[in-house]
């Protein structure tokens, strides 16, 4: 079984290929290029390095959400271009479940958060894999109030922003990974995908779409002027 994986929802362009239970290749991008420049490239001369051609994925899998909007929609309009070519199945993941895969055999309560502005973040609690809250956008001080007393390692792209809050509010309780594993990678997608084509839990391009927790910035600003927020 061969997964393609492909994560856009944040500043990092990365993706995979596994077959079976190994990786056999897997590129992490973090510079300034957008997402609908370099992500196709970086899927191309992947799988090139790989000898693997784009016919021979059985799967593909991709983040839907939550992150950045526009790196929502791309990753998956990526990824539903190379299924409607193929005509293979799809499957769909969390990008918060899906940093939760990079950790997952931490002693303690993971959690990986999203900057969603605002003070805010997207985010997610887990004990190893098993969820123990579901995807959800909240203030980061009530998130940090949730979890005082408890040790959790936070990793995500939230970590850079808010880290100095973080330790101030948890002290030795806040822990961090190195610096390979804050950042989503296809690895962790495609393990993630994985468990879920395993569960049946695949679709047809079709139905893939953005999971969005909260409405865009744009549409947040036009409800404060018509006075319906």
């Amino acid at each position: 079984m061969k997964i393609l994986a492909v994560d856009s929802c944040t500043a990092v362009a990365t993706c995979a290929l596994t077959v079976g239970d190994t990786l056999v290749a897997e590129v992490v991008l973090n510079n300034k290029k957008t997402h609908s420049v370099k992500l196709l490239p970086l899927i191309e001369a992947m799988l090139k390095n790989a000898d693997t051609d784009i016919s021979e994925i059985d799967y593909f899998a991709v983040t839907t959400g939550p992150g950045s909007f526009t790196g929502q929609r791309i990753g998956i309009s990526t990824v539903k271009g190379l299924a409607h070519a193929t005509k293979k199945p799809c499957v769909a993941v969390s990008s918060l479940e899906a940093l939760a895969y990079n950790l997952p055999s931490s002693p303690f309560i993971v959690c990986p958060i999203l900057d969603a502005r605002r003070d805010q973040v997207y985010t997610a609690s887990f004990e190893g894999l098993e969820r123990l809250t579901p995807d959800r956008a909240i203030a980061l001080s009530e998130l940090l109030s949730e979890l005082d007393g408890r040790d959790v390692i936070f990793l995500g792209d939230g970590v850079p922003v808010f880290k100095e809050t973080i330790e101030k509010a948890l002290g030795k309780r806040a822990h961090f990974p190195p610096p390979h594993l804050i950042h989503l990678r296809g690895g962790s997608v495609a393990t993630a995908a994985i468990k879920k084509i395993a569960e049946n839990k695949v679709c047809d391009y079709n139905l893939l779409t953005p999971f969005y927790l909260r409405v865009s910035q744009a549409e947040r600003e036009y409800l404060e002027k018509s006075g319906r927020a």
